[in-house]
């Protein structure tokens, strides 16, 4: 019988949204991979299930591949997953992944919740063509240029960051594209906190700034047509 892992997409904020596929498949799993202990405990005990965890994440990835590999080679049904959301987009697992295919271990994708999508589709842009940047450099400078790399590119442009960065990417778009650009944030998607802040980046940061918004997020920028 062949290896199989599972991509499996867990909640992004509702418990709710997730698919019976999933539930099944994490409920007959031998063991799930997960990226921290504590997120993956509150998420499997709130479905009542238990089951072996192995940790992944962007510090031992690299370390821990081999010894997954073997142990995946040897399992009937294996699942990966993310803190939340779809695993391996913006996640680790890309070299564990890579390795997979190389051992003829079969990549099974599950469809489900995603913050990206989620944010385009309540966004009410035209969804024809967008750029998607994801995260930025932390770094001043190399963050500036990315920025000002990004102002040539025509249309839709969507941004991520960690919730700690949330005002301070809000500041640099407004001084790398001007006041005026129209923009959509998507906060706290799906949780009870959600909200679609719409406007142009001047009114949307001082909306920020006076709620010390800090949480997960996705910012869309209207960069105009090419």
């Amino acid at each position: 019988m062949c290896a199989k892992l599972y991509l499996t997409p867990t909640p992004i904020g509702n418990y709710e949204d997730i698919t019976l596929r999933a539930l099944r498949l994490l409920k007959e799993s031998d063991f799930i991979i997960c990226e921290e202990y504590k997120e993956a405990r509150r998420l499997l005990s709130h479905y009542g299930i238990t089951k072996e965890l192995i940790s992944m994440n962007e510090h031992n990835e690299k370390e821990s591949v081999p010894e997954l590999i073997t142990k995946i080679e040897s399992a009937n049904i294996v699942t990966i997953i993310s803190d939340c959301g779809t695993p391996l987009f913006s996640d680790p697992g890309k070299h564990l992944l890579e390795m997979c295919l190389q051992t003829k271990i079969e990549i099974i994708p599950l469809p489900g919740a995603n913050s990206l999508i989620t944010a385009l589709i309540g966004s009410g842009f035209s969804l024809d063509k967008f750029y998607f940047r994801g995260w930025l450099s932390p770094k001043k400078e190399i963050r500036s240029q990315e920025l000002f790399q990004l102002k040539k590119v025509r249309g839709l442009i969507v941004l991520m960051d960690t919730p700690y960065r949330l005002i301070r990417l809000l500041e640099d778009v407004q001084r790398s594209f001007g006041n005026d650009v129209y923009c959509v944030l998507a906060f706290e998607l799906t949780g009870i906190r959600e909200r679609f802040y719409r406007g142009n980046i001047r009114t949307i940061l001082s909306e920020a700034q006076a709620a010390r918004l800090k949480g997960e997020f996705v910012l869309i920028i209207d960069n105009g047509m090419e």
